[in-house]
């Protein structure tokens, strides 16, 4: 089995869900390989540390939006090579190179992947449907390359196989109109605390706050326990916090050790992106929520006399 995992260069480091499917890709056996947009020593150092034997790497010219030429110069390697499966992560660069690279190759596109096999020689994904009630095991018979997007944190990020990969730069062809797309400015959204996508505590808010005055309470409660904090779809809907807290199926996928919801009522669509949590706690008033279906404890209250109980407890 070959396997190539697509990983993003950002700061100088891979991206956190690469390291995940390399640390997939290992249980799979075989020949395993990194595909880097980028080229540091450090992001090259840190890929051999999970797993990758070799790290080809992709430099799109300075200020073009890179997924066309990291596409075609992926494309022509596989062609040449014939991977067994290339795995991307569910972010936006990486869905964007594999979408091109199906159009160029011709193979189907598996995505939301929660889990990755082989079974006689013939690639297995997982996926949830229906809001992550039932699984769905596809068996890919296409020619290779299969391409699968997984989900973050579908699989743990653990060091193994350590050694110092092979590096070698891949040819980036001319694209033509494909690649006339430029960055004209980069933005950096100001934040305070760990990450959502990487906190081992998350706080959430829900509609059942009332008002956007009203999630200071979670920002409040984050903070005396060092957790990062999250909401619904309807909170930054609503606009009361930016689109980059939005948990869920349509936001980002959280597995903290623990996740409070706070006035957060569990819908589907919520609950896709934290079920999977270590311990899930609840603050709701209703106590038919379904918020309490997969919580571990639960409190049965109004978040507005709840919450600043808890925060005052905990000093």
């Amino acid at each position: 089995m070959n396997v190539w995992v697509f990983a993003e260069e950002t700061n100088g480091a891979p991206a956190p869900v690469a390291l995940e499917l390399l640390t997939k890709a290992r249980q799979l056996g075989g020949d395993l390989s990194a595909v880097l947009l980028g080229g540091s020593g450090e992001a090259v150092a840190e890929l051999g540390q999970y797993g990758a034997a070799t790290v080809l790497t992709i430099t799109p010219a300075d200020g073009a939006l890179p997924a066309a030429a990291a596409a075609a110069a992926l494309a022509a390697r596989a062609e040449a090579e014939s991977p067994d499966v290339i795995l991307f992560g569910l972010t936006y660069t990486d869905r964007d190179v594999a979408g091109r690279l199906s159009a160029r190759l011709g193979r189907p596109v598996l995505s939301n992947a929660t889990d990755i096999r082989v079974d006689d020689g013939t690639v297995v994904v997982s996926n949830e449907i229906f809001g992550g009630t039932q699984i769905v095991d596809t068996a890919v018979r296409a020619d290779a390359p299969a391409i699968v997007i997984a989900k973050a944190k579908a699989f743990p990020a653990e060091p193994g196989g350590e050694q110092t990969p092979s590096v070698e730069a891949v040819a980036v062809p001319d694209v033509g109109h494909a690649g006339a797309g430029t960055i004209t400015a980069v933005h950096v959204e100001a934040s305070e605390g760990p990450k959502l996508e990487e906190a081992a505590v998350v706080v959430a808010g829900g509609r059942g706050l009332g008002a956007a005055e009203k999630f200071s309470l979670v920002e409040d409660l984050a903070a005396k326990l060092g957790a990062a904090t999250g909401a619904t779809r309807a909170v930054v809907d609503a606009g009361w916090v930016p689109y980059a807290k939005q948990v869920g199926q349509t936001g980002k996928t959280v597995k903290p050790n623990v996740y409070i919801a706070c006035g957060v009522s569990g819908a589907m669509q919520h609950l896709v992106g934290m079920k999977d949590s270590g311990t899930i706690i609840a603050i709701n008033k209703d106590p038919d929520a379904p918020i309490f279906d997969v919580a571990d404890l639960g409190i049965v209250g109004d978040v507005h006399q709840v919450m600043p109980k808890l925060i005052e407890a905990l000093g």
